[in-house]
């Protein structure tokens, strides 16, 4: 429920996780929601504007833009989920072993600084040109660029951390490296990385929206809004909605992403919580 309230006491913010939850619905229940085949051809009805049978009208081959909309979102999310899983699980590893091994951090910490000197849509361009199309590929390219920012964020809570007084105690009592990593070191940084991935979730599917447009990114046969834009670019005065519906989608839930992340940072960090409490 405290939870829950915070978002309420923010419209806007409470509007943003209703947002959130629609599009995990239609991740989950595409095939229940979508009142069509997103790869059904019927050419008869191209470029038909949306009415009663297609809400959000059809494109140049006559498919279903609302449920190529919903199928989208599962690819969507998938996607972001997927680089969540990667940057998060190699960040926290790299950050945590840079910042608490002191013969590691020179070596692997320099690495991390090479790849944060490219912008981060040319890493993942020049990522997804080597190893090729496909979500398993945009997943790890899009991943390595955010790979680097966790690492930097876990590192300097890991130096922050092991300096605390409870660690030289358990370091003192003889507590072994491993038990203090995993019961007082990761346990005391997950409200930062909770906040960091809900910010990486809406920017990797801005990137992976990008890189589908681009056409470097899941192959066309597979609904995703980036596709979908990608497709629709050719037709933006004669058939606008192929560009408004599945854009309007990235927009919203990347802007609903980033308003969930500015609540979950004023909620679970205590200096701007006492800013906001008037502590």
């Amino acid at each position: 429920m405290k939870f829950l309230s915070a978002f309420y006491k923010r419209k806007i913010a409470f509007a943003g996780l209703i947002i959130i939850g629609v599009m995990i619905i239609f991740a989950l229940l595409a095939p229940l929601i979508a009142p069509f085949d997103p790869q059904a051809l019927n050419p008869v009805d191209k470029l038909r504007p949306p009415d009663g049978t297609y809400w959000f009208g059809t494109d140049n081959f006559g498919r279903d833009i609302f449920s190529r909309v919903v199928y989208g979102a599962r690819t969507s999310l998938i996607g972001s989920a997927g680089v969540i899983l990667f940057s998060l699980s190699l960040g926290i590893l790299a950050g945590v072993t840079s910042g608490y091994i002191k013969g590691v951090e020179p070596y692997l910490m320099r690495l991390i600084d090479v790849l944060m000197a490219f912008p981060p849509l040319l890493l993942a361009l020049v990522l997804v040109s080597i190893l090729g199309r496909g979500m398993v590929n945009v997943i790890l390219a899009v991943g390595a660029t955010y790979l680097t920012r966790t690492t930097r964020i876990v590192y300097g809570l890991t130096l922050k951390l092991r300096e605390e007084p409870y660690i030289e105690a358990a370091i003192s009592s003889g507590v072994r490296q491993i038990d203090i990593i995993f019961r007082h070191i990761l346990p005391n940084m997950m409200s930062p990385l909770i906040v960091q991935a809900t910010f990486t979730f809406a920017f990797s599917l801005l990137d992976m929206a990008a890189l589908d447009f681009l056409g470097l990114g899941i192959p066309p046969s597979i609904p995703s809004w980036g596709n979908m834009l990608s497709e629709g670019r050719m037709y933006l005065t004669r058939a606008p909605w192929l560009l408004i519906f599945p854009g309007a989608c990235i927009v919203l839930t990347v802007l609903s992403f980033n308003l969930a992340g500015d609540v979950l940072r004023d909620r679970l960090d205590p200096h701007f919580r006492r800013d906001i409490e008037g502590v």
